[in-house]
């Protein structure tokens, strides 16, 4: 029974919202249920007070409270048995349930009405409520209408919230359902695409296990040809060497048997000579007895055949002192019937007419003598040289004569540089052919081991040794022959500027004179010409210009020609035993050891601009 009356006035409470006598009949949802009794009795106070205002006394006390004394200064004590207090929550939360239900379904609830016993035997209740005043005024009609507006309008929006959180929770558990199986379908996904990557790896890891076979595969065939080749090329190396070492030998037997031929021959025309000598002083002897006149007329009759056979006989042995290939004789002889023709040809001109060519040559001398070895010079000087040459004003032999003249002039000092030298050749004559043999017969006279030939001292085919010096090259100074020294020196220069025309290649430019025949060149030197210290020099110069260019192009027959050069060359050098030779020797000889050949010369590749400040006045 109390915790029924516990839930109707906690309701109750709950839906006043009303003051009475100054007093809240609506306290706070929050209160305790002591603190609602804590009311009730200051409620009842000032009931008790307004009543003795009116000369009414109300006894409102409960003396007795089963067993339990009531607290001073507290009029209303509500309290429970112990018996009472062990009922489960449970119940009481269904009491205060149902009393709600009452409660909503009430128009409005007053005090008037409520009894408070513990049990069907009263015999516990010392004094009950003699006086029962309301704890809270009646409502109206309007204000029970407004109230149960207000107690349907909670319910419904209490049922509307209801609602929509079971709706929220109802899409809560959706959304949770399909965001489990979304992750089941990403996971069953993933784990196909895991496994078609797999799939994938393991095909693209198959194909590059394939293609790294077959290359592989490729490498070793490609090895194994490779090797096969070299080894066809280190025989056929092998046979060529043997080939040409026979060859060799053999060439060399027939020159010792030609020279001892030779030899025997010129022994033989000495014995001639002298047995016709003695004839013709047994027929004189024999004609002196003869009369004056007829002795006179045989006498110079026999003078006359004496000079003829003596003279024939010279110039046969003069023609065999020359070591020569007879390939390089020939061509030599076709330039310089070619610079011939051409000297007469210019001496006709200049018989003809009275034009003065020295401005035109000092042209030509002066852009000579201005080569550098500085790409853009050497571009305007071979420019400004085919102008010069191809100048109508003056007739195209005579300008060819003087630029072949001044070149080779211009080659024989040491100092200039052969390689721009080459180049500005090669670009001229590129233009101006004809100008090519020109320019080698001018060089073929003044330095013969161009051609290349070499011409044996003897006694009997010169009168003396200034004699044979001039005739290979030597130059007179104030009279005197110039030293070895200084014709070895300009040997070299010439032998220099050869080497570098024969290795000049420049684009879209056509060398008529290129490396093929530096090879011939150094092939009919090795095979005619004698070691010493002529030749020895010009085949050190030779290299030293020409042997990068010909080892790029036929490297190991180039190979081949300088173990002939160390075999043979250099051994024929040191049997002689001339110190004049030793730093000759030794170039040649680390020349070929150290293989410089692989490096290229300096001055062939031209500078881009002029690195130097000095200036040179012509």
């Amino acid at each position: 029974m109390i915790n029924y009356f516990r839930g109707a006035v906690k309701l109750n409470i709950r839906n006043c919202s009303q003051r009475v006598d100054g007093v809240a009949a609506d306290p706070e949802p929050d209160w305790s249920f002591d603190d609602l009794v804590s009311e009730l009795n200051d409620l009842e106070t000032k009931l008790a007070s307004a009543t003795s205002s009116n000369e009414r006394s109300i006894p409102f006390e409960k003396s007795r409270t089963r067993g339990r004394e009531i607290d001073k200064g507290r009029t209303f004590v509500l309290r429970a048995d112990e018996y009472e207090m062990e009922d489960s929550e449970s119940e009481d939360d269904d009491h205060v349930d149902k009393a709600l239900v009452v409660a909503g379904n009430a128009k409005r609830f007053t005090c008037d009405e409520v009894y408070l016993s513990d049990s069907d035997d009263d015999s516990d209740i010392v004094s009950g409520f003699e006086v029962r005043p309301c704890l809270m005024d009646e409502l109206g009609e309007v204000e029970g209408a407004l109230f149960e507006l207000a107690q349907e309008h909670q319910l419904r929006v209490k049922d509307e919230i209801r609602n929509k959180i079971s709706a929220l929770e109802t899409a809560l558990v959706n959304e949770t359902q399909n965001s489990a199986s979304s992750l089941l379908r990403v996971e069953k996904y993933k784990e196909a695409r895991q496994e078609l990557d797999k799939k994938f790896d393991t095909q693209y890891q198959r194909r590059i296990a394939e293609a790294l076979d077959n290359h592989l595969t490729a490498v070793q065939r490609d090895r194994e040809l490779r090797s096969q080749i070299e080894e066809r090329k280190i025989r056929s190396d092998a046979a060529a060497y043997e080939e040409a070492k026979r060859k060799a030998a053999f060439e060399k037997l027939q020159q010792e048997k030609a020279r001892a031929e030779a030899e025997a021959a010129m022994e033989a025309e000495k014995g001639a000579a002298v047995a016709e000598a003695e004839k013709r002083e047994v027929k004189e002897a024999n004609e002196t007895s003869k009369r004056v006149t007829s002795g006179g007329t045989q006498q110079a009759a026999g003078d006359s055949t004496d000079t003829s056979s003596v003279s024939n006989a010279e110039n046969k042995e003069y023609g065999n002192l020359y070591r020569a290939a007879a390939s390089a004789l020939n061509l030599e002889q076709g330039r310089l019937q070619k610079l011939k023709e051409l000297c007469e040809r210019n001496q006709m001109i200049r018989s003809s007419s009275n034009k003065d060519y020295t401005r035109h040559e000092g042209n030509i001398s002066r852009n000579i003598r201005q080569i550098r070895g500085v790409r853009d010079n050497v571009r305007s000087k071979a420019s400004e040289l085919i102008k010069l040459l191809n100048d109508p004003q003056y007739p195209q032999s005579v300008s060819i004569e003087i630029f072949a003249k001044k070149v080779v002039s211009y080659c024989e000092n040491p100092g200039n540089a052969p390689f721009a030298s080459a180049y500005v050749i090669v670009l001229v004559t590129s233009q101006i052919p004809q100008a090519m043999d020109i320019f080698l017969a001018e060089l073929h006279m003044a330095c013969l081991y161009t051609v290349p030939k070499h011409l044996l001292y003897k006694k009997t085919a010169f009168q003396s040794k200034e004699a044979y010096f001039r005739s290979i090259g030597y130059r007179e100074v104030d009279g005197k022959l110039e030293t070895t020294e200084d014709y070895l020196k300009r040997l070299e220069s010439y032998m220099k500027v050869y080497g570098a025309l024969v290795q000049t290649e420049t684009t879209n430019v056509q060398n008529f004179h290129g490396l093929q025949e530096g090879w011939a060149w150094l092939a009919r030197f090795l095979n005619t010409l004698p070691a010493n210290h002529y030749t020895a020099v010009s085949l050190n110069a030779f290299l030293q210009m020409a042997g990068f260019a010909l080892f790029k192009r036929y490297k190991s027959q180039f190979l081949k020609m300088l173990n002939v050069v160390s075999e043979n060359f250099l051994v024929d050098l040191k049997s002689r035993n001339i110190s004049e030779l030793t730093k000759t020797i030794t170039e040649i000889q680390t020349y070929i050891e150290d293989k410089k050949f692989l490096q290229e010369p300096e001055g062939k590749s031209l500078q881009s601009n002029l690195l130097s400040n000095v200036y040179v006045n012509y």
